[in-house]
């Protein structure tokens, strides 16, 4: 038994050197699996950069509709070229349109109304007046002879006609004049047609009615998002059924309000719009010797760029995170350079990239 102790004894001891042996050695460093950002000038001014699609002027285009509503049906997709003009999206219009069909009938039978006081005085009404007038002189012909026979009766033998009935003749001869009177008046207003003061306030009437119809329509049409330039849709950032208002569409995940619609450029590069720390703006070189480089962060991918413009105005430093969170007023200045798109590299408007600029 002791002999088959002591050479398991020497192996342990063994095994214990080698294990020791293993623990204390260095393992050799694992390569990195990209380079960070160098500069590949002698002097340069370092900046964080975004990468946004290109555009004449500004940023991206965020959409907003102009009126609140629920969304009814989104008739584009990400990454779909659209035209200026194409519609985008439709929100829930049901009350709006009830409200313009409702403006539009009340305009239409105002223009009715006005139509007809324009067309007076109307055939049949005349007629009317007419066979009035010629009604009310058959009266008064037929009292005037009754009041000449009573008179004629009276001069032969005064006592065969009273004086009373006489009267009652007479007066009846003044009645029928005067209903005459009225009814060739009557006639007259005929034929003068509707008051000019009454079309003048119709007209206006109308007119109140058209413009609040046509206002009602051009609301309407809020109701749908169109494009306002050629471009690629970049993000859709509602769903149907959702409610979006004048600020946006609520992101559950920011717990913000977002654009609704993100428009950028169809173009085959893309832009870079860097912020330059503003106590290093007395370095940045005049515009026609500016030269600078992009890292793109996760690989070993450099790429030069072009310089377009400098936008000329010294913000606080919120645009990156879209939160002001420094307890100081740090300021930069965005400058915007062009990159050209590899074609066997992914590039998305929204990525962080690192810039160096020669100074």
């Amino acid at each position: 038994m002791k002999k088959i102790l002591f050479p398991l004894s020497f192996l342990g001891l063994v095994a214990g050197i080698w294990v020791a042996y293993l623990s204390g050695k260095t393992q050799p460093a694992q390569p990195p699996a990209f380079r960070p950002a160098t500069n590949p000038y002698p002097s340069a001014i370092y900046a964080n950069g975004i990468l946004e699609s290109d555009q004449p002027s500004g940023e991206n285009i965020s959409i907003y509709p102009e009126v609140p509503g629920t969304v009814k049906k989104i008739l584009v997709a990400e990454g779909q070229q659209v035209k200026k003009g194409t519609p985008l999206l439709l929100l829930d219009d049901s009350i709006q349109r009830a409200t313009v069909e409702q403006q539009k009938s009340q305009a239409e039978a105002a223009s009715t109304l006005l139509d007809e006081l324009k067309a007076q005085p109307r055939q049949e009404t005349l007629e009317i007046a007419v066979a009035q007038v010629a009604a009310t002189e058959a009266t008064l012909k037929t009292a005037q002879d009754a009041l000449d026979k009573q008179k004629t009766a009276y001069n032969l033998d005064p006592k065969s006609i009273s004086k009373d009935a006489l009267d009652s003749a007479t007066n009846a001869v003044a009645v029928a004049s005067a209903n005459r009177e009225v009814a060739r008046k009557q006639l007259e207003l005929t034929k003068a047609g509707a008051w000019a003061y009454d079309i003048r306030t119709q007209e206006r009437q109308h007119a109140a009615l058209e413009r609040a119809y046509a206002a009602s329509s051009a609301l309407l049409a809020k109701y749908t998002l169109v494009a306002p330039r050629d471009g690629v849709v970049m993000a859709v950032q509602a769903m149907e059924g959702s409610y979006i208002s004048a600020q946006g569409s609520y992101d559950s995940y920011t717990q913000g309000m977002t654009p609704v619609i993100v428009l950028g450029s169809a173009h085959d590069h893309l832009n870079v719009r860097c912020y330059v720390d503003e106590i290093l703006l007395p370095r940045v070189p005049v515009a026609s010797k500016i030269k600078a480089q992009m890292s793109v962060r996760g690989s070993d991918l450099k790429l030069p760029l072009q310089f377009v413009r400098v936008q000329p105005f010294v913000s606080p430093k919120i645009e990156l995170s879209d939160q002001r969170l420094e307890r100081v007023d740090v300021r930069v200045l965005p400058i915007i350079f062009r990159v050209e798109t590899p074609k066997d590299v992914n590039l998305y408007p929204g990525q962080l990239v690192d810039v160096y600029i020669g100074d």
